[in-house]
């Protein structure tokens, strides 16, 4: 019996044994998936069907961070709609169990296409259906009334901005080990500058392709990484979307290099299509794609944090810290020449 960090594999046996009987019947084997930065994700097996197991990292976690309750619950009421997810097995609160809360869920078969080398092989005409589909499945979860799959009571849509600017600058403090330039003044210029927040819908909050699957005939078959869902302002996805495709040539280590594959959708391309599926009117979307800068800012800190401290298992780590300014000054760019109505 393998014993990654942070899952006890004998402990998590006799869990499903009570919570779920006949799941997985011993003899079990577990891999970290490698490329995670927050949560982290094991594919588990018992030599003859395979589950995935999402615990928080380990060591320094931030306050609201990393919740996987509100991960569990957004799936289980998203099944059935036309958002695919994976199907919810069990769910454990108690952190005497592995040291941690954790949930175990399906595991889908799909790419999570991280790298334009990835798509590449694909051709434009592929990576061009793949990067739409994911597009439009966000318009898909931009509409489903959260009332209708028991989510009325997700978040708070009223003050849902206000509350983004303040959660991350709290983030931001959080993870403080050095001097950021740009930090404060991005961080002055959102808070005043906040528009009226759009009609809530629930908000993934770390959308990218990378956090959906994609199968053998190019569509979107599972979306992942719920940590950060609520009810909020829609354009918060497609903003951090849009910010996702740029950072290809801000900080490629540090995230996706997708958007540079030969077929993929221009910025402004994503743009339009979400604009005409959906709907939405986009004219506030520079502001939503300063604090998407600032927010992914946060979040690197918080990893750069936690690999200064011993914290962090798995690789790719080592250059994370170096995308913080380059994120912030990106930031201060977009929203120097914005005015709210």
């Amino acid at each position: 019996m393998s014993q990654p960090p942070g899952l006890d594999l004998v402990a998590l046996q006799a869990f499903l044994d009570e919570a779920s009987p006949g799941l997985l019947t011993g003899g079990l084997h577990a891999e970290l998936i490698a490329g995670g930065k927050s949560n982290l994700t094991y594919v588990v097996s018992d030599g003859s069907r395979d589950v995935v197991v999402r615990r928080p990292p380990l060591g320094h976690v931030l306050a609201t961070a990393h919740d996987m309750s509100r991960e569990h619950r957004v799936m289980a009421a998203l099944s059935g709609t036309p958002v695919p997810v994976p199907h919810m097995y069990a769910e454990c609160t108690d952190t005497s169990v592995i040291g941690a809360p954790f949930y175990v869920m399906e595991r889908v078969g799909g790419t999570p296409y991280r790298t334009s080398d990835e798509l590449k092989p694909l051709g434009p005409n592929r990576t061009r259906a793949i990067a739409d589909d994911v597009t439009d499945t966000l318009v898909a979860l931009h509409s489903v009334d959260p009332a209708s799959v028991g989510l009325s009571d997700f978040g708070r849509p009223d003050g849902y901005l206000e509350r983004q600017v303040r959660r991350w600058k709290a983030q931001m403090d959080g993870s403080a080990s050095r001097e950021l330039h740009g930090e404060q003044e991005l961080h002055e210029r959102l808070a005043a500058s906040i528009p009226a927040s759009a009609e809530a819908t629930i908000v993934h909050g770390d959308y990218r392709m990378d956090n959906t699957l994609v199968d053998d005939s190019d569509h979107v078959c599972a979306v992942l990484d719920w940590e950060m869902a609520t009810l909020g302002d829609p354009l918060a996805d497609v903003a951090l979307m849009l910010v996702y495709q740029s950072l290809a040539s801000i900080a490629p280590h540090a995230v996706s290099t997708v958007s540079q594959a030969p077929g993929h959708p221009t910025r402004d391309d994503i743009a339009q299509r979400y604009s005409e599926r959906s709907g939405r009117d986009l004219s506030h979307l520079a502001f939503h794609e300063a604090l998407a800068y600032y927010k992914l800012a946060a979040i690197l800190e918080g990893i750069y944090f936690r690999f200064t401290q011993g914290q962090t298992v798995g690789a790719g780590f080592e250059d994370i810290g170096a995308a913080t300014e380059p994120l912030l000054a990106a930031g201060l760019d977009v929203i120097q020449n914005y005015t709210p109505n």
